[in-house]
């Protein structure tokens, strides 16, 4: 099996280190991944600049893709183009790992996250995926090597069940800052859908000029509901949620069928 990894926090992140070697044995692993740190930059991509590409060696020990772009670039290239320069005609990876990131995924951090958007890119293009994150309380007592074995280990038991070319699973796991801490319990539950509690401080620049920068924590929900990965996280267990990138509000569409008649539309 081969698999791409990938993140957002950039090629030289602790967590994508973290994961590369948690995941060794799993299959042919193949680093692609952003040059520098695209936390939050979503599902963007690239136009109206040019992809640069670097094959370089990683202080973790391996050698990797760096692309400067955004971590759907680096997904999207990687599948449509590089993967075949490299292995051949009509080949595509077995399964995308983007992660691990630097903070949790969890409720409506799911759109703004570019960790999920290459899962989700990924998806996409046909390729099934798992997105891996982990919540930080405290930089200075992060576990990274023990946080990816746990990752691991919730990868194998995902692994077990065959996994269709657009699923995408959305893999948290709790804070780990003890390098022994146990295996968490793991809770297969939805996304929280309630918006964040957002605060911008206003200031103003030595020229004179206002300007806000956002202040909040990116984890104050305005509620969260019972039985979802916001819940489930801060109660210490691992969270996994299937998503889906089709996002069409299939409950709304018989309604808004007999709301917009097409044939009514004049010179239709």
């Amino acid at each position: 099996m081969r698999i791409l990894l990938t993140n957002d926090d950039g090629i030289h992140a602790p967590g994508f280190a973290a994961l590369h070697e948690a995941m060794s044995g799993l299959g042919e692993l193949v680093p692609i991944a952003p040059l520098t740190v695209q936390s939050a930059t979503g599902h963007g991509i690239t136009y109206h600049d040019p992809l640069f590409v670097e094959e370089l060696d990683v202080a973790a020990g391996f050698q990797g893709t760096a692309i400067d772009g955004r971590p759907a670039d680096c997904v999207k290239l990687a599948i449509t183009t590089l993967w075949e320069e490299r292995f051949g005609a009509g080949s595509k990876p077995d399964l995308t790992i983007s992660g691990m990131n630097s903070g949790a995924n969890i409720g409506i951090n799911v759109l703004y996250s570019g960790t999920v958007a290459a899962a989700m890119e990924s998806a996409f293009l046909g390729v099934p995926s798992i997105a891996v994150s982990l919540l930080i309380r405290d930089r200075e007592r992060i576990q990274w090597k023990r946080a990816a074995e746990h990752a691991r280990t919730i990868v194998d038991r995902v692994l077990e069940h065959p996994l269709q070319p657009h699923d995408v699973i959305n893999i948290n796991l709790p804070k780990t800052e003890d390098p022994e801490a146990p295996l968490p319990v793991v809770r297969v539950v939805p996304m929280n859908t309630a918006p964040l509690a957002e605060c911008y401080e206003r200031r103003q620049s030595p020229a004179g000029q206002l300007y806000y920068w956002a202040a909040g924590t990116g984890l104050n929900f305005l509620h969260t509901a019972e039985g979802s990965d916001v819940e489930a996280i801060f109660d210490g267990a691992a969270t996994v949620t299937p998503l889906s990138f089709d996002m069409t509000a299939d409950e709304s569409l018989e309604l808004w069928k007999q709301r917009v008649d097409v044939s009514s539309v004049a010179g239709t």
